[in-house]
């Protein structure tokens, strides 16, 4: 699951819901599983039947909370990066487009309203998103923006060294942003990680439903909070670590850039 790639990213939200949702299920089946075999031990041993082997369940459900710790964390640190580099974008424009005023009124003037489609073309290819191939398009027409004013606003300070000199560094900067956002989103922990934590609170589960063997009750209560505590949490990581794509979303943090924009009017 990448962004801006992958067919999987069409419809996030029902991947995530899936991957949840059978970890929900996988969860209480390996836990009936874990009390029906902790059962046959207990009618084979009676009375000298140990619940569990505390140091490997101790061990197991520090890994998983650990592993469960670790994945939201980084998930919630690249999420709050994604956040902080919105704003520098705005203010890496903002920047680039006072220094406009450097130029010749024309040629200020022409570049000014290049500013304005950029800036409208940035907020649409990320407004865009789930629709990863619209995105898509929205990133290349970034690009050939770039080039555009890259070359108007060289064209536009040539002699004029004070603009030159300022002016173009404050171009790099807009420019260089739009790739680290992109890279921002493709950064993301290996999809093994992900697998590992589904196994484990399964693992987890089986455990959980062993040690359940000395109650001849069935608990469902508490199978069904275990269950739905640790889906839930998984399914909260995963949309944490794909915002736009998924029910978490960024978009309310474009607002530095909707300003901007209504401020280029």
């Amino acid at each position: 699951m990448a962004p801006f790639g992958g067919k999987e990213n069409v419809d996030f939200v029902a991947h995530a819901l899936w991957f949840a949702g059978s970890l929900f299920v996988g969860m209480l089946v390996t836990q009936e599983i874990g009390r029906q075999i902790g059962l046959r031990r207990v009618r084979q041993e009676g009375d000298k039947f140990v619940a569990g082997t505390s140091v490997v369940d101790g061990a197991v459900f520090a890994l998983l909370g650990l592993l469960i710790a670790f994945t939201f964390s980084s998930a919630a640190s690249r999420f709050d990066h994604r956040r902080e580099l919105i704003v520098e974008e705005a203010n890496n424009i903002g920047t680039a487009y006072l220094r406009l005023n450097l130029l010749p009124p024309d040629a200020a003037t022409h570049l000014r309203q290049s500013f304005r489609e950029y800036l409208d073309t940035r907020l649409a290819t990320y407004r865009a998103l789930p629709d990863i191939e619209a995105a898509k398009t929205g990133l290349a027409r970034t690009a050939a923006q770039q080039q555009q004013i890259w070359t108007d606003a060289l064209a536009a300070s040539a002699g004029i060294q004070p603009a030159t000199m300022l002016l173009a560094p404050a171009l790099n900067n807009m420019f260089d942003i739009t790739t680290t956002r992109t890279r921002a989103a493709f950064t993301h922990p290996p999809v093994a990680i992900f697998w590992l934590l589904y196994a484990l609170a399964l693992l987890g589960g089986a455990l959980a439903g062993y040690a359940t063997a000395g109650t001849r009750k069935r608990e469902w209560m508490h199978m069904i909070v275990f269950a739905i505590t640790l889906s839930g949490a998984v399914y909260v990581i995963l949309d944490l670590e794909y915002p736009r794509l998924g029910l978490i979303r960024l978009d309310e943090f474009d607002q530095p850039l909707v300003d901007l924009r209504e401020s280029m009017k």
